[in-house]
């Protein structure tokens, strides 16, 4: 198996207003429900990670240990990086960290994870909240998107009814 990054965006989470800390952003009833259908999917379709990062602001947080906890994925750690600005140089420390022929899920935010999907496989996309997108390493600079699902498609896959 060759190095798999995937990218799970957190799911739907309350607005944000000038007067509220954004980091604290709790994910609502349907956000909670994608993260659910995404640790589903991922276990439906024989996922298994040797590491899941997330983003240490709440609605990424909780939407990880949703879908972990869902999917049996494996014990979430918090990465720093993953709050804002990461990127592609990130992206590919993690798994060089990770090692030969493993597959890390990482748990964000846009803009950064559709920018990191374009810079190592040169594909625009729209990753939904609460979307999954996979990309298998085909040297140490780039790679080769092998998966691009929206929420709807995930609770497909996991059995739920969209």
């Amino acid at each position: 198996m060759a190095q798999q990054l995937w990218l799970l965006r957190h799911g739907e989470a309350v607005p944000h207003d000038a007067t509220s800390d954004d980091a604290a952003r709790d994910l609502t009833d349907r956000g909670r429900e994608q993260a659910r259908a995404a640790g589903r999917a991922l276990t439906a379709l024989e996922l298994t990670f040797q590491f899941v990062f997330t983003s240490p602001k709440v609605r990424a947080l909780d939407t990880a240990e949703l879908a972990c906890e869902a999917g049996g994925l494996g014990e979430v750690v918090v990465h720093q990086p993953l709050r804002s600005g990461f990127d592609a140089d990130e992206a590919r420390a993690l798994l060089h960290a990770a090692g030969a022929d493993h597959r890390i899920l990482v748990v964000g935010h846009n803009p950064d994870f559709e920018q990191v999907v374009h810079d190592l496989t040169g594909a625009r996309i729209d990753l939904k909240k609460g979307g999954v997108a996979g990309v298998r390493m085909s040297g140490p600079a780039t790679g080769e998107l092998v998966a691009l699902l929206r929420p709807r498609e995930l609770d497909r896959i996991g059995g739920g009814a969209a």
